[in-house]
């Protein structure tokens, strides 16, 4: 380990941990861009290195009160077996076709990029009193969850800004709330496709 895999890391870890984004968006880049890793081993590398930071800023945002924890299951319950498909596909491509794999994540950063743009320029419907899901808003998890889980297990991006701007659109919840409750999800998600690239040694 260097010095600079370090510094990578802390700088990333602030900015996550202040606004749940752009952890996928900026770590696998960096590995792919500065350290020289190969697509699929920079995605798997980052989604397990994205679960255990996140795991400690889904711990001190629980503590902060900031954590919606039942939105966090239900969209964990469509997002975590997609996740594994990504996983699948992603392991599929062969050192031949590593330069498909990088044009797959870099579709999925624009996306992301974009994303992150249109999160900083909207302004949700935050309600002060408690979010009490409805069976609509249930399903309305789940198909978040199914949707872009999948693109988290296959390119590693967005954990954080996919998952944050549809609750923004969505759910009455207040920015912190959003930025926590996002990060819960985030770290049980990257958990289990952390788990799934691990066993396909893309770590």
């Amino acid at each position: 380990m260097t010095w600079e895999y370090s510094l990578a890391g802390l700088l990333i870890g602030v900015l996550v941990g202040m606004t749940g984004m752009g952890g996928g968006s900026l770590m696998t880049p960096m590995l792919i861009l500065l350290f020289g890793f190969d697509a699929k081993t920079a995605v798997g590398t980052d989604i397990l290195h994205g679960a255990v930071f996140k795991s400690f800023g889904a711990w001190r945002h629980r503590q902060l009160g900031n954590v919606h924890v039942p939105l966090a299951l239900w969209m964990l319950v469509g997002s975590a077996p997609l996740s594994l498909v990504g996983v699948q596909l992603a392991s599929s491509f062969s050192d031949s076709t590593q330069s498909a794999m990088g044009q797959v994540v870099g579709g999925a950063l624009i996306a992301g990029g974009i994303g992150f743009a249109l999160k900083t320029f909207l302004r949700g419907h935050a309600s002060d009193g408690e979010l009490h899901l409805t069976t609509q808003q249930k399903l309305t998890a789940i198909a978040i969850g199914a949707s872009c889980g999948f693109v988290v297990g296959l390119t590693s991006v967005g954990s954080g800004t996919f998952f944050g701007l549809a609750m923004l659109i969505l759910y009455p919840l207040t920015a912190p709330r959003i930025v926590g409750t996002d990060m819960l999800h985030a770290a049980l998600l990257l958990w289990v496709a952390g788990a799934g690239h691990l066993l396909h040694g893309n770590v």
